[in-house]
């Protein structure tokens, strides 16, 4: 059996979910069982639900979010409850993690969670010093928390440059 990594997929530029959805698409072609976890995107975020539905491929998405907007659009008081709903879905990954219920797990977004004040970076490190070696965890967000340098085994650090061409009339 292969090695799992532990790859780290961040930035402030596009296209971080995006790539992670293609690694979790070739693990479950390779027959891999994939576990995707998304946090900070609310309910409305759908597009993801065909993968579920694809024939032959073990896929399943989980969203811990009740509110249909993002976390920071929220007041105070749904910020909190929301809080314990995200709160819900670290324990679920870390018991994901802990019991080896899949061969490619993606975290999507939970590297915003320190920056909101959620869970600070040791819980995802503590979550991340659990996997089994054959174990292949993808975490995506637009912060790095360096204190999960030890733990990761790839860093890949993706921005936006727009160019304007001019255009002869």
């Amino acid at each position: 059996m292969s090695k799992g990594l532990t790859e780290i997929y961040s930035g402030m530029g596009r296209g971080k979910t995006t790539l992670a959805i293609g690694q979790s698409l070739r693990a479950s072609v390779q027959g891999k069982s994939v576990i995707i976890i998304q946090f900070l995107k609310g309910r409305e975020r759908k597009e993801l639900d065909f993968l579920e539905e694809l024939d032959g491929h073990d896929i399943k998405i989980f969203r811990f979010e009740k509110q249909d907007k993002r976390y920071e659009e929220l007041n105070e008081q749904e910020k909190e409850e929301e809080r314990r709903n995200i709160l819900n879905g670290v324990n679920f990954a870390r018991k994901v993690v802990s019991t080896n219920e899949c061969d490619f797990l993606l975290l999507d977004e939970i590297l915003g969670l320190p920056e909101k004040g959620i869970v600070d970076a040791g819980t995802i490190a503590d979550i991340i010093k659990m996997k089994d070696e054959s174990m292949h965890i993808v975490l995506t967000g637009s912060t790095f928390p360096e204190e999960l340098i030890p733990d990761i085994d790839s860093f890949t650090e993706l921005s936006t440059h727009d160019y304007y061409l001019e255009r002869e009339e």
